[in-house]
């Protein structure tokens, strides 16, 4: 007997839809912890082993993480992240760092050959802002600005495949930024406002080898600091 097309819907799966949505939108950021079991009972309408099961099954997928005694946790942005995520866990920061610099790599020259002026004026936002915090001194907060930056440059690309891959292995590398960070190396490599600034120049000026050769600079000091610590 073939099998039969349906449109049912259950409830579960209403329930991991919005979830979902709320993860993919920012509102449930990757990091964050959810509202409570009560919580989303009562916002959702729905009874509490309707909301245990699409959680258990959202866990299921990697995209949340039970911790125990403190709640739920966004641990992906989708489940194509989680399982980037779950990959990147049997490798090492080096290799992991490597496909990361390859994204940049192309990244930086589809953005000098695509750029509208609004990603200009978004990418010298992104570094004025890397350059800011920096000087801070608050390591997170600095990694979340470099993160926005180079995303703001993978977005000039005007590639989704490549922004979606991007987002996905920069949200289960952020141990190993703060591995290149905590390195031994002086504080103009780990910043390397220059190497940055010369992605925008190029970007800028739609030479397209120029952002590629500034991109694999700054990755190449990165690199070499991970290297150093194996």
């Amino acid at each position: 007997m073939p099998l039969r097309n349906t449109t049912r819907t259950s409830l579960v799966d209403l329930v991991i839809d919005q979830m979902e949505g709320l993860i993919a939108a920012g509102e449930w950021a990757v990091g964050s912890k959810i509202p409570a079991e009560p919580v989303l009972v009562e916002q959702l309408d729905v009874g509490r082993n309707t909301v245990r099961e699409a959680v258990r099954a959202l866990v299921h997928t990697g995209m949340l993480e039970p911790r125990q005694g403190d709640g739920t946790y966004v641990r992906a942005s989708s489940d194509f992240g989680a399982a980037v995520q779950r990959r990147l866990r049997r490798s090492g920061d080096l290799e992991a760092y490597e496909v990361r610099a390859s994204l940049e790599r192309d990244a930086a020259r589809y953005a000098a050959l695509r750029r509208t002026g609004e990603d200009l004026v978004a990418l010298r936002a992104a570094l004025a802002h890397r350059d800011e915090v920096w000087h801070t001194g608050d390591t997170a907060a600095f990694i979340e600005a470099d993160i926005a930056f180079h995303r703001t440059v993978a977005a000039a690309a005007h590639n989704s495949v490549l922004a979606d891959l991007y987002d996905h292995l920069t949200d289960a590398l952020r141990a190993t930024l703060q591995s290149v960070l905590a390195a031994p190396v002086p504080d103009s490599v780990r910043h390397q406002f220059g190497e940055h600034a010369a992605i925008v120049h190029a970007i800028a000026a739609c030479d397209p080898d120029a952002a590629e050769r500034a991109a694999l600079a700054h990755l190449q000091e990165a690199m070499t600091a991970l290297r150093e610590q194996d």
